[in-house]
């Protein structure tokens, strides 16, 4: 096995009910709080975090609106705002949005000469962060990991393309995991990044990358999810069942952030730029037809039946499909989008756009275009692989 570094968690992981007390030892002058909706707001969060900072002393300021898929525009307006207000803690509460938003917001809040998402990428060099403020994520949901990942997810709507960045200088300082702040998540919500959290541990499980702690986190992640999202999705107020998807989603996370993911999530990406289809939504659907298309892969084919060993299970493939029945996910993309001319119009852009992602190059099996393109048209359509009618 190769040399690689880790990086679990930023200064500090706090979980478990009383996490947001964390806050009132924060050292600092202003705090900045980016949230998406009005959630956190009605739950009553918004005010416990709110008040949590102003009793450690800090002046606080809230940045509200941002989508569902955070846009550049979106990005840029929170910069603005912070550097009107000059934080030194940006604070992520929310969904994967919020907190993917907010550690975009602060790159741009750091360096305002940067001016869009492309100059993050290779060959670019990407800048340093602290300078200015230091960075606190909060989820709201128990999926997209943000809080523990070195990931972001930026939309362009002008070009309809999802933009993904990684660097470790985006690793929140502090995780705090609240559990009684994803209660109020409804059903379809629970299932969707419930999924996105399955997803997240399967694809780093498979990963090329994949070492001995990233499995340890992915097997954890993926026994728990397996046990405890079916009843948080039946009974949203089991805080057991909550919590424990919570600490999955984190551990999950910190699985994935070290050695990256597959092309579940490159063509979720596609789906979600061209058609804003909810992403959790996407790697449901798209889970088990890329379980299935790598299982070619002796080495692929070993791990998923090890994971239904770990399931109890006979075939992972099968349990994966029985979850997300139990969870109302479809099994193809024609009944969400239902633009059959768009999207085979679309399909070779599509095709190459996940061929380029940075998740494909992870993938046990890598595709060629080609390939992709009968992919998209099975998990189109939903009908066996390479078929479109």
């Amino acid at each position: 096995m190769l040399m690689r570094p880790m990086r679990l968690t930023g200064d500090f992981l706090v979980f478990g009910k009383g996490a947001l007390d964390y806050l009132k030892t924060i050292e600092g002058n202003r705090a900045m709080i980016v949230i998406s909706g009005g959630s956190v707001e009605r739950n009553g969060y918004l005010q416990i975090v709110r008040d949590n900072l102003r009793e450690a002393g800090l002046e606080v300021e809230v940045f509200r609106g941002v989508e569902p898929d955070p846009s550049i525009d979106t990005i840029r307006r929170g910069a603005e705002a912070m550097l009107r207000f000059h934080p030194d803690w940006i604070v992520g509460l929310g969904g994967g949005s919020a907190m993917d938003a907010a550690k975009a917001m602060w790159v741009f809040y750091e360096h305002p000469h940067l001016s869009k998402p492309e100059d993050l990428l290779p060959p670019n060099t990407f800048p340093r962060l602290r300078n200015k403020a230091r960075m606190i994520c909060i989820p709201s949901t128990s999926g997209s990991a943000s809080e523990v990942s070195r990931s972001i997810v930026i939309t362009d709507p002008e070009r309809k393309v999802k933009i993904g960045i990684g660097n470790m200088e985006m690793f929140p300082d502090v995780a705090l995991l609240e559990p009684g702040i994803t209660a109020s998540m409804p059903p379809h919500v629970t299932a969707y990044t419930g999924i996105d959290a399955l997803t997240h541990a399967v694809e780093a499980y498979v990963s090329t990358r994949a070492n001995d702690f990233s499995d340890t986190l992915a097997e954890k992640a993926i026994r728990w999810i397996a046990e405890y999202l079916p009843q948080a999705y039946k009974n949203g107020s089991d805080l057991v069942a909550r919590e424990k998807m919570q600490l999955a989603s984190a551990m999950a996370g910190m699985a994935f952030t070290n050695v990256s993911l597959g092309i579940v999530h490159s063509m979720a990406h596609t789906f979600g730029g061209r058609y804003g289809v909810d992403h959790g939504l996407s790697n449901g659907i798209l889970l088990p037809y890329v379980i299935e298309f790598n299982m070619r892969d002796e080495r692929a084919r070993s791990r998923y039946a090890a994971l239904a060993r770990l399931v109890g299970r006979e075939s992972f493939l099968d349990y994966v499909k029985e979850l997300n029945r139990q969870l109302n996910i479809p099994d193809n993309f024609r009944s969400v989008i239902g633009q059959d001319e768009s999207f085979e119009k679309h399909i070779r852009t599509l095709a190459e756009t996940a061929k380029a992602d940075g998740c494909t190059k992870t993938n046990p099996v890598i595709p060629e275009v080609e390939e992709l393109i009968a992919l998209f048209r099975t998990v189109y359509y939903g009908n066996d692989w390479g078929t479109s009618e």
